[in-house]
């Protein structure tokens, strides 16, 4: 019996799998959220992933990321895909800030980081022939295009009253910029009443937009004027598609039997930055009809040092040694939901233990 890893599927999913079993050639999309250090809980899978799931893929996976989601993806993309990803668990768990550190060291800081992760491999992230990567970039408008603190945070106010009374209102403060290395197989429908744009991932603007996608608002600073986009301020992806709230392959972009993978930290799925405020806006569950979702247990969660995954206020609330030992231990133990992942697909009867979303 699985005690780290919960394994849930949408109706359509779970029929295939009932079917078919589990293997990677089932699977068109992989999707990965924002949350910032939540997801060294899913660390393990993530090198399962580039270690052996998908190391012998022979045709397109596309991804769709956000903020840290898009990171993850970009290291699938590199040509030494398990080096890139561990270089991102060590590079970002060991992070280090003077006291009281500014914006603009933060900056400084997810600037050498980013860089320490690419290794030079921008074109092989725009160019891979087998990960084609899909990540969100909020463009901002009105008054979140400025850096100064007081104007910024006032029009951050005023986006997420706006966000409150409705989603689509966010396309007033922000535009969904969608910078992928495929743009005629977009594999989400963005159709959603907020303002988008298709911008072509390529080695010029590889680096500046995952900066970008992780520009969290009064933490980073923004991104000016990426290349192949629209001049103007860029920001974190998640403040549009926290968690994602659209149907994932649409029949125009992919197969449509094609199901989708998405490794969250939680069963819930909250749209945008925002919406993690609104106690009852949640993703539709309709949306994840052709999902599998795999995420830790209750069980996994509440034997973690403190009872939880990590989260950004563990930079604040936490001395630095304190920090690096405990992400050290989650990274360490998410280990198991890449073992109980793997035994579930070597499973003769992998439906039985997948519940229904």
């Amino acid at each position: 019996m699985r005690k780290a890893l919960a394994v849930y599927a949408g109706k359509t999913a779970l029929a295939q799998i009932k079917e078919q079993g589990i293997s990677q050639e089932q699977f068109k999309l992989l999707v990965g959220a924002s949350g910032g250090p939540k997801w060294f809980v899913l660390a393990g899978l993530d090198r399962f992933f580039c270690r052996e799931f998908f190391k012998e893929r022979q045709t397109p996976l596309y991804t769709l990321g956000s903020s840290a989601g898009a990171w993850r993806f970009s290291c699938y993309a590199q040509p030494d895909p398990l080096a890139a990803i561990n270089r991102l668990i060590d590079g970002y768990s060991h992070l280090s800030y003077p006291s009281n550190a500014s914006i603009k060291q933060v900056t400084e800081q997810s600037e050498k980081l980013l860089t320490h992760i690419v290794d030079g491999n921008a074109e092989e992230i725009a160019r891979n022939p087998i990960i084609k990567n899909t990540l969100i970039v909020a463009k901002s408008k009105g008054l979140t295009r400025y850096e100064n603190k007081s104007v910024l945070l006032f029009g951050l106010l005023v986006s997420a009253l706006a966000n409150r009374v409705s989603r689509k209102y966010l396309g007033k403060y922000y535009q969904r910029t969608i910078f992928s290395s495929d743009i005629n197989q977009i594999p989400f429908d963005y159709n959603d009443g907020i303002d988008s744009k298709l911008v072509a991932l390529h080695e010029n603007n590889v680096q500046q937009a995952l900066l970008a996608t992780g520009s969290i608002p009064m933490v980073v600073n923004g991104v000016k004027d990426i290349n192949g986009a629209d001049s103007g301020m860029f920001r974190d992806g998640g403040i549009i598609d926290y968690h994602f709230d659209q149907p994932f392959l649409p029949q125009s972009s992919t197969e449509q039997n094609g199901l989708v993978l998405y490794p969250h930290f939680y069963n819930e799925f909250k749209p945008g930055w925002f919406d993690k405020y609104i106690k009852n806006r949640f993703a539709k569950h309709q949306y994840f009809d052709n999902t599998l979702v795999l995420s830790p247990t209750d069980e996994f969660v509440a034997k973690l040092p403190y009872g939880k995954i990590p989260d950004r206020k563990d930079f604040t609330e936490m001395s630095e040694q304190q920090r690096i030992q405990y992400w050290q231990t989650v990274i360490g133990e998410s280990e198991r939901l890449a073992e109980e992942f793997a035994e579930l697909c070597q499973s003769d009867e992998p439906a039985n233990s997948i519940q229904l979303l």
